[in-house]
């Protein structure tokens, strides 16, 4: 589906469930779209309303020729909230996406009723990994991406137990992803850093990180762990950095739990909608 946002901006997504769960907005990491969520979706129950969102530059998504930094997203994110009617819902980032979802609660606290933060990194800010493959391959980017590049990248940052048919949906939907998007999207991962701003987030958070991530580090979940008031960690031994793709129905039912208990501690009726 495809929804019209009060910025002008069109963004795809897709929305299932809908019991008396809260719901639970998923964002895709970058050069990610809606459909890396697909295990996650296939396992979660009707109850559970999920929104999965391609954000602005990625899928089937406007991709205007600028805006990608962190609080372009997050603002974005606001805004389908406010475009489907939904007041408060729990918010789900992976990886670069969970500085989006982050800056959603520093900022808009009364609409994020709880975090989860799939493999999410303390700050990119300066990251030499990071910038190391923005200055390599990234800035070297030209459009029409290349498959080779599109299928090298997914392999990289994918697990090996990754199945067959995800990865070449992986693909398909990073070739969608013009370079412009990949340049200033990685830029703006570099340039930001929330790490003094997260003791005022009120949000009961849920840490899912695997063992095996060789991209974010188990110190960096013990600092995030120890940074936002009301976190905890849940680590998936031997699983590298995209959880729910090696374990999705695990992942599934955490996100579950979370988000049930999260209604309980919350208020059934702060998740109804506008």
């Amino acid at each position: 589906m495809r929804v019209d946002l009060a910025s002008g901006l069109t963004l795809s997504y897709t929305d299932q469930g809908g019991g008396f769960d809260p719901a639970v907005l998923l964002l895709p990491g970058p050069t990610d779209s809606w459909r890396s969520y697909q295990p996650v979706l296939d396992h979660l129950p009707h109850s559970t309303r999920a929104i999965s969102v391609s954000p602005r530059g990625h899928g089937d998504s406007d991709k205007p020729d600028t805006g990608y930094d962190v609080q372009d997203f997050a603002t974005d994110a606001v805004l389908l909230l406010d475009a489907l009617g939904i007041r408060r819902a729990v918010v789900a980032g992976h990886s670069g996406s969970c500085l989006v979802a982050r800056r959603i609660a520093l900022d808009h606290p009364d609409r994020v009723a709880g975090l989860i933060l799939e493999a999410s990194p303390t700050t990119l800010r300066d990251d030499p990994q990071l910038a190391d493959l923005v200055e390599s391959l990234v800035a070297e980017l030209q459009d029409p991406i290349s498959p080779d590049f599109a299928r090298s990248f997914v392999a990289q940052t994918s697990a090996a137990t990754t199945q067959a048919e995800m990865a070449d949906l992986l693909v398909e939907e990073l070739l969608k992803v013009p370079a412009h998007v990949w340049r200033q999207t990685f830029s703006g991962l570099l340039r930001y850093d929330d790490t003094t701003e997260l003791a005022r987030v009120g949000a009961p958070t849920l840490l899912i990180w695997g063992s095996g991530d060789t991209l974010v580090s188990r110190d960096m979940q013990a600092q995030l762990e120890a940074s936002i008031p009301n976190a905890e960690l849940v680590v998936y031994p031997g699983v590298g950095h995209t959880p729910r793709w090696e374990h999705p129905v695990r992942f599934s039912t955490d996100v579950k739990i979370f988000a049930r208990r999260v209604a309980r501690s919350d208020g059934q009726t702060a998740f109804s909608t506008a």
